[in-house]
């Protein structure tokens, strides 16, 4: 049960911080409706709309029936690694996954969203069984973590000289 925990706060940290990044204002939101454009994908518009919404509906589901979130965050990574991948075989393009942020896509978000898709696969095939609070808070906080180190990703590989600032 842990691990179910863990995994909903994980991914739903993530995919939240991804949709609410992609719309903290209408500079981000036009950023990462170009970035879509620009990685070959049409109509952009309505497409980024959709990311976003698929994002915060994939939070909710996490949040209130996980059997759902987990596989609609699974599906929705998939599809971002297919469209990360596919980029990268072009000749690449800007990641604004957080919105915040224009990245130059890279083998890293692909292993990024595989090890999350694990994540959704684990705790959607973990057992249930008793919780205890402290066992939870613990799991929880963790997962949380771990998923604000996966949303600063980036940032870190530059930090510590893993890649170049877009």
């Amino acid at each position: 049960m842990y691990v179910e925990i863990g995994c909903r706060v994980l991914l739903g940290t993530v995919l939240l911080a991804a949709a609410a990044g992609k719309v903290s204002g209408r500079a981000a939101y036009r950023e990462f409706t170009r970035s879509v454009r620009d990685l070959g994908y049409r109509p952009a518009g309505p497409l980024a709309a959709a990311v976003v919404a698929a994002e915060f509906a994939a939070v909710v589901l996490l949040a209130v029936f996980p059997p759902a979130g987990f596989l609609c965050a699974a599906a929705l990574l998939l599809a971002f690694t297919v469209a990360v991948a596919t980029n990268l075989r072009r000749g690449g393009g800007t990641c604004r996954c957080f919105g915040r942020t224009a990245a130059p896509l890279g083998r890293h978000h692909v292993w990024r969203n595989l090890a999350l898709i694990g994540c959704a696969v684990a705790g959607a095939l973990a057992p249930a069984g008793p919780v205890r609070p402290g066992g939870a808070i613990l799991a929880a906080a963790v997962a949380l973590l771990a998923g604000v180190l996966v949303v600063m990703l980036d940032d870190l590989r530059y930090l510590f000289g893993g890649s170049a600032r877009a």
